[in-house]
């Protein structure tokens, strides 16, 4: 087992270890998920990935993260808009790094 991993998912790249919980974009997926696309684990690098490497996490729930404001202003043409967004998320629990 190494100290940490990091993979990519949904076009972010996310650092974890064994045990975390981790908010990543919306996954079609229950039970458990398996991350090929791992760049670095411990002091290990790929180029761009490492081969045969693996995330393994399992799904706690599907929700909705918190809400962001979204605010416009045209200054002295009394022009002002705001608007909220609530992205979907799916959180996760790692399981297991495989290297």
């Amino acid at each position: 087992m190494s100290d940490f991993a990091i993979f990519q998912t949904g076009g972010k790249q996310y650092r974890v270890q064994a045990g975390d919980i981790v908010k990543v974009e919306k996954l079609n997926a229950e039970g458990t998920v398996e991350f090929d696309q791992v760049l670095m684990i411990g002091d290990k690098i790929g180029t761009p990935l490492i081969n045969g490497a693996k995330v393994i996490a399992q799904v706690i729930e599907q929700k909705r993260n918190d809400k962001i404001l979204v605010f416009k202003k045209k200054r002295r043409q009394n022009y002002r808009r705001t608007k909220g967004h609530r992205q979907f998320v799916t959180v996760l629990k790692i399981t297991e790094i495989k290297g």
